[in-house]
């Protein structure tokens, strides 16, 4: 029996492989470790000779099904969620005000209370928290992928201060009255914040991640003072700052929906692009530059990419934290490591959570509203511990 270990472009739970050279080989893979066992009808004098996994593997089938599923689940909870508020709307009423935007059920008469409460309050809302869940989600795995971390959040290099500092500067200056006019600052500020992260640790001549992770939280501390001082200079915006920095889904329009959309769409596609390459540099960055990755390149596009997600979300939500660290973290417990079907699940994950987030925060002490945050954080800290504690 001969024992040959090598890296695996994608991890996969159990294969086993046949093939035209003699003997059986089988795979069980431990994290991103592959260890083939490979028995030889002949036994050859070269007994180290290093299989390469690529050449002899079998790609793993697609399984599309559970994606589908949850999909669908996802939009029944959506419209059970339209339903639930201060004012109960039947699921049958909604689907009858779905069914009349598409052209059918016009004849079925539905008063125009219910429309404007469907479609200007509720349906908007729920898009942007599913849309707002999954984007934070993805970007928590691909944070945790990159820093080699399954604690990582997306917020860690300071994006959601940055963007929440322009967001204190917009209401101490009345902007938020204004169309975009608490979203515009906090967008530009949160890319400001990336850019003086990058700009910094180029000046340092160092580029790997933890010189990036290290200037990201000293950032992140030094815009989280910047933030107290406005605060306690002017305290008749104190409540409206504090409130959008726990997050909320309030004052979402369709327009906001139709910025976040192309830009989540882009980043995503790129993210699942880089998914390969983050399988590889797992392993370590000297094996993945010596199986042609670019480590550095390849770094800086989806952490750049992550971020811009990063600072559009927050600049329509506010901060909504825990997304990005739970759940990312519950697609590797059930799914694996594999970054393409940690993306995928994290995304359903994400949007799912944020959409239960969001229902019980408008309907818990209803009719006031709780900042969206406070529950993610209520259910997202024990967690967090209990993760603690395993480890």
């Amino acid at each position: 029996m001969q024992t040959t270990k090598c890296f695996s472009f994608e991890f996969a739970n159990c294969i086993y492989m046949q093939r035209s050279c003699p003997g059986l080989v089988s795979a069980v893979s431990h994290k991103s470790v592959l260890w083939l066992k490979v028995r030889s009808q002949k036994p050859a004098a070269n007994s180290k000779k290093i299989v390469l996994l690529p050449r002899i593997m079998e790609k793993e089938r697609k399984n599309w099904i559970l994606p589908v599923v949850m999909g669908i689940v996802l939009l029944g909870s959506m419209l059970v969620a339209a339903g639930i508020g201060v004012i109960p709307i039947p699921v049958k009423i909604i689907l009858q005000s779905i069914g009349q935007k598409l052209g059918f059920f016009r004849d079925l008469p539905i008063t125009d209370y219910y429309q404007v409460t469907i479609w200007q309050l509720r349906i908007p809302r729920i898009v942007m928290s599913v849309l707002a869940g999954a984007s934070l989600a993805i970007c928590g795995g691909v944070f945790q992928s990159i820093f080699r971390n399954p604690v990582c959040d997306p917020y860690i290099l300071g994006i959601s201060s940055g963007a929440s500092l322009g967001a204190a500067i917009a209401f101490i200056l009345g902007w938020d009255a204004a169309l975009f006019g608490i979203t515009m600052p906090a967008l530009v500020t949160a890319l400001l914040t990336l850019l003086l992260i990058l700009g910094i640790a180029r000046i340092k001549g160092k580029h790997n991640t933890n010189t990036l992770l290290l200037i990201g939280i000293a950032l992140n501390f030094f815009i989280s003072a910047v933030i107290t001082l406005l605060v306690v200079i002017n305290q008749k915006e104190m409540h409206k700052i504090y409130f959008w920095t726990m997050g909320s889904l309030t004052h979402v329009s369709w327009l906001e929906i139709a910025w976040l959309l192309p830009v989540m769409i882009a980043c995503i596609f790129i993210l699942f692009y880089h998914s390969k390459s983050l399988n590889i540099m797992q392993v370590g960055t000297e094996t993945a530059q010596t199986l042609g990755i670019d480590t550095q390149k390849t770094t800086y596009i989806v952490l750049i990419t992550s971020s811009i997600l990063i600072s559009v979300v927050v600049s329509f939500c506010g901060s909504i934290g825990f997304i990005g660290l739970i759940m990312p973290h519950v697609a590797r417990l059930l799914f694996g490591s594999n970054n393409r079907r940690l993306f995928t699940y994290s995304l359903f994950f994400g949007a799912f959570f944020l959409l239960v987030a969001d229902t019980l925060a408008r309907t818990i002490a209803a009719p006031a509203e709780l900042p969206v945050g406070s529950i993610t954080a209520l259910a997202g800290a024990p967690y967090f511990i209990y993760l603690i504690l395993k480890k």
